[in-house]
């Protein structure tokens, strides 16, 4: 040995074949204890066969629905019509939107609209969120933050909240976010979504699921026409307006015309009056026309404009129930059992050794 490399300690070379023959000599040493580690896996089978046994079991609510946007591509029919006249119109209209594309799925997880749906009713006498509180033992939990000793109850559509009911709300927000709810594409390619409610009592797994995609389709349509809402709905107002006045203004030049067959031709103020009336008749007709032609304009680019947000598969009682089976709650038992006492023989033996 090089006389230059003793102040380094020796360092044996890995061999596969020694890790190998070392684990199966942990195994051997632990399989002499067979009596004990027989006991140990019965014990960790019948463990098991317990937890499965008293496992609570969930319900998995599963919806899937496609969102058809003609207008998502840059224009649709109109980005092709301007193509072929040498225009791009790409990233004009609903494709540049704050909603396109995957930002449904940001949308459906929004706090507010599953603060919104848990705020509906579960039946006649509590919302969803008094059943979800009951379900988890929530509202047990939470009877040290109420003021008055009883269990908080949550109003219809969250009506007048106090700070107490808000915190909890969000409370049980965050629960589901985290755990219980799930949306995802079937298909990159394809306007497919597919939504995963879990909760342990079915009715409220199913009405959560639907209620919540109510919410969220209409708050999606909502808001991707409502611009074009806006406008239609002032042309409407500006239409009527001068309806009323292009109507006053028609029996005004008509009693006048009638007046003036009586009177002297000479009178040319009267002729004048009768002239300036129909001037303006003429006027607010062809506003009140351009007016009518943007209004049916518009309500034909909001038909255009509104996605269609259909409902492909709901989910449908029963739901697919979510239980731990005995026999994968017997097999886990046993595997745990057996490499917990087996660690533990070999730690017991390594520290003997020291």
């Amino acid at each position: 040995m090089n006389p230059e490399n003793t102040q380094y300690p020796y360092e044996p070379e890995f061999s596969v074949k020694k890790l190998f023959n070392e684990r199966i000599n942990n195994i051997k040493y632990v399989l002499q204890f067979k009596k004990i580690l027989v006991l140990v896996l019965i014990t960790g089978g019948l463990l098991g066969a317990l937890a499965a046994w008293i496992w609570t079991p969930t319900y998995t609510a599963r919806l899937t629905f496609v969102v058809d946007d003609s207008k998502s591509s840059g224009g649709g029919g109109l980005s092709a019509l301007a193509g072929l006249a040498g225009f791009d119109l790409n990233g004009i209209g609903g494709g540049s939107g704050v909603l396109a594309g995957d930002n449904v799925q940001e949308l459906v997880k929004s706090r507010k609209l599953i603060k919104a749906t848990l705020s509906t009713a579960y039946d006649s006498t509590q919302t969803l969120a008094d059943r979800y509180a009951a379900v988890n033992k929530l509202n047990k939990k939470w009877l040290k933050y109420s003021s008055d000793g009883k269990i908080t109850r949550f109003p219809l559509n969250a009506i007048h909240n106090n700070r107490l009911q808000d915190s909890l709300l969000h409370e049980m927000t965050e629960s589901i976010l985290n755990s219980e709810f799930e949306i995802a594409k079937t298909d990159k390619k394809l306007g497919f979504f597919e939504v995963n409610v879990t909760m342990k009592d079915e009715k409220l797994a199913q009405l959560f699921c639907s209620r919540m995609i109510n919410q969220s389709t209409d708050f999606y349509i909502n808001t991707k026409t409502q611009r074009l809402r806006d406008n239609i709905n002032r042309l409407q107002k500006r239409a009527d307006s001068i309806g009323m006045i292009l109507n006053h203004k028609t029996y005004a030049a008509a009693a006048a015309n009638q007046n003036t067959l009586d009177l002297n031709p000479a009178y040319t103020a009267t002729n004048a009056k009768i002239e300036v009336n129909e001037r303006d008749k003429i006027v607010l007709s062809g506003i009140f026309t351009e007016t009518v032609k943007n209004l049916e304009a518009s309500k034909t680019m909001l038909a255009q404009e509104t996605p269609t947000v259909q409902i492909v598969d709901e989910p449908e009682l029963p739901l697919k129930k979510n239980k731990l089976k005995y026999s994968v709650g017997i097999l886990v038992g046993i595997f745990l059992a057996g490499l917990i006492f087996g660690f533990y023989v070999l730690l017991t033996r390594k520290q003997a050794k020291i």
